[in-house]
């Protein structure tokens, strides 16, 4: 019984030991799955902004090229419809995955880009476009800085809106007298 006594502390060290390792390994991998899980959904994310904002300039290009009116309407008003199908989908996409200040700046972009759809599709009075562009600018620009804030994208500001505001005022399209835009 003596040598059980003797013995003891170092069982107990053992016992802790084993404790210890299980405890700390098991919230190494915890931590080590979060990482992976946060970068997973990072890379899903940048995806779904990506695809949304190439999906809603296009419907944005093909809405300013209907308003130029020199090109074919009805095969413009066609890639219109395919193109905000696609702009839909993508929408979806940052629904289900972006963060609150994503969704909301993309949201206003969107709405934007809607008025200018609306715009090339009633054939509307012009006079608001330029406004509307740089709007659309400005709201893209809120989306990207969004994005790339919940993504921790940092090198500073990406905005075009004031570079393009001096295009819109100045410069006009040959071929329709409509403000050019980039």
């Amino acid at each position: 019984m003596g040598s059980l006594v003797g013995q003891l502390p170092a069982l107990v060290g053992v016992l802790v030991g084993t404790i210890g390792t299980i405890v700390a390994t098991s919230l190494a991998d915890r931590s080590r799955w979060r990482r992976s899980q946060t970068v997973r959904w990072d890379e899903r994310r940048l995806d779904a902004y990506a695809e949304f904002a190439r999906a809603l300039k296009e419907v944005h290009t093909i809405a300013s090229r209907l308003i130029g009116g020199y090109l074919d309407r009805d095969e413009e008003l066609a890639a219109l419809a395919e193109a905000d199908f696609r702009h839909t989908l993508a929408w979806e996409n940052v629904l289900l995955l972006g963060d609150g200040p994503t969704v909301t700046a993309g949201r206003a972009w969107r709405d934007v880009v809607w008025e200018i759809e609306r715009l090339a599709r009633n054939g509307s009075d012009r006079t608001e476009l330029p406004g509307l562009l740089h709007r659309a600018n400005e709201a893209r620009d809120g989306f990207y800085g969004a994005a790339r804030g919940g993504l921790g994208v940092g090198g500073g500001s990406v905005a075009q809106a004031a570079l393009l505001v001096g295009r819109l005022t100045s410069r006009r399209d040959p071929h329709a007298g409509v403000a050019a835009e980039r």
